[in-house]
């Protein structure tokens, strides 16, 4: 019987929690939809000025199969300076999925990308990330990403 009660009592107790998280769900995966956004618009503009903002603290970038560290560090040492050397860099076909486990946002992007060297070599690529986010006071901010990419078929 208490068993029972107890049961009972935690699922009256979570369906206000359940009634709640429709409409703050949905501003959240708005947030985290605009976080990567953000810092996709950034990487397009070859400006990554102030995305160190939407990456917490003890953030970790993995590329490639490369283990870059914090954001800082990848941005000092490996993002900023490529970038440097580029014309451009496009992304297309660009999609984002988001899923709540807890706490934490997970996300799977898919796209495909270009980029224009200053030399004006061409690199086309397909790429995925997958990043972890969590909410740090209002903002959602990317603990851990990882991204990859490969030439397209039939190039």
């Amino acid at each position: 019987m208490r068993k029972m009660l107890i049961v009972a009592a935690a699922v009256l107790c979570a369906q206000p929690l359940a009634a709640q998280s429709g409409s703050a769900r949905a501003a959240d995966t708005a947030a985290v939809r605009t976080a990567l956004s953000q810092y996709k618009s950034a990487v397009e503009r070859l400006d990554t000025k102030g995305t160190e903002r939407l990456f917490t603290s003890d953030s970790q970038v993995f590329e490639n199969g490369g283990v870059e560290g914090s954001y800082t560090n990848y941005l000092a040492k490996h993002l900023g300076p490529e970038l440097g050397h580029f014309k451009s860099f496009k992304f297309s076909d660009y999609k984002v999925e988001v899923r709540f486990e807890g706490p934490v946002a997970l996300t799977t992007e898919t796209y495909n990308y270009r980029i224009e060297t200053a030399k004006g070599e061409i690199v086309e690529r397909r790429g995925v990330a997958t990043s972890v986010l969590k909410k740090v006071g209002s903002d959602w901010k990317i603990l851990s990403t990882h991204g990859s990419s490969r030439k397209p078929k039939g190039s």
